[in-house]
């Protein structure tokens, strides 16, 4: 971005923080209350009001989201969502764009910050990937959730792609989850929010559009533990590829070339 340009940005920035923040208020007294409702039912309830806020926050901010179905997507059917990780916004745009009762495995970190840890740790399931027991009673967790027909949601790289490849390694999580409980894996790809906000600062924010693709699911039945690394690796092939067709602005030609 020109020099000139970056007060402009920074005042951007600042408007949009206001603005989360704001609304996050306004929602939080019926967070609370959805609280006493138990993890299931009360946490759908807090899903939906974080769909709420970002139904409204996005549209103010000036990006605008759509939804780009390469096959035909079933919302009352269960699946192991995944997505790319490249961006701060995009826990923000997950509850803006799934529009099905889901429950996102995130970073335990980030339940410590005020207020908004409050709702994180109460809408997703909070792990510990430095800690091996506290990353097993994640995984018994999202189970029971699926047995009562949620869906599930992983970012399978575990932290921001850095290294201007499509992705980074996945993580086993995911996958074994799929096949112990049966469930299809879906590929989300977010194209835009690399743009709309750059991993080095929150500062980066900006405009703009900010295209999901939902790619088709992939079936896991019939599929053992023995497959793991198998379905890992179709899964991050297929969604290398369309990353690639879809030209994000974050891969950069010569790590392609280099591998």
């Amino acid at each position: 971005m020109k020099i000139w340009l970056k007060p402009l940005q920074w005042l951007y920035c600042v408007y949009a923080i206001v603005l989360f923040l704001a609304i996050m208020l306004l929602i939080f007294p019926f967070v609370i209350i959805a609280g006493f409702f138990g993890r299931i039912k009360g946490g759908n309830i807090i899903l939906r009001l974080c769909t709420l806020w970002a139904d409204i926050w996005f549209p103010l901010i000036f990006i605008f989201h759509k939804r780009i179905y390469e096959k035909p997507h079933n919302k009352q059917k269960q699946y192991v969502f995944i997505t790319n990780h490249i961006s701060y916004i995009d826990s923000a745009v997950l509850v803006k764009v799934i529009r099905q009762p889901i429950r996102p495995l995130g970073k335990v970190e980030m339940a410590k910050i005020p207020l908004f840890g409050y709702i994180y740790k109460n809408a997703i399931v909070t792990v510990d990937r430095s800690n091996a027991a506290n990353r097993t009673k994640s995984v018994r967790l999202l189970t029971s959730i699926i047995k009562k027909g949620i869906s599930v949601f992983f970012f399978p790289e575990g932290t921001f792609n850095m290294t201007h490849k499509p992705l980074r390694d996945f993580y086993d999580g995911a996958f074994k989850l799929a096949i112990e409980t049966q469930t299809p894996i879906k590929p989300v790809l977010f194209l835009d929010t690399y743009s709309r906000m750059h991993y080095d600062s929150v500062w980066s924010m900006t405009p703009g559009r900010s295209r999901v693709v939902f790619l088709d699911e992939i079936p896991v039945a019939d599929l053992t533990i023995a497959d793991v690394a198998a379905l890992k690796l179709k899964t991050h092939q297929i969604m290398t590829a369309k990353l690639q067709t879809y030209n994000v602005p974050w891969i950069k030609k010569e790590v392609e070339a280099e591998n």
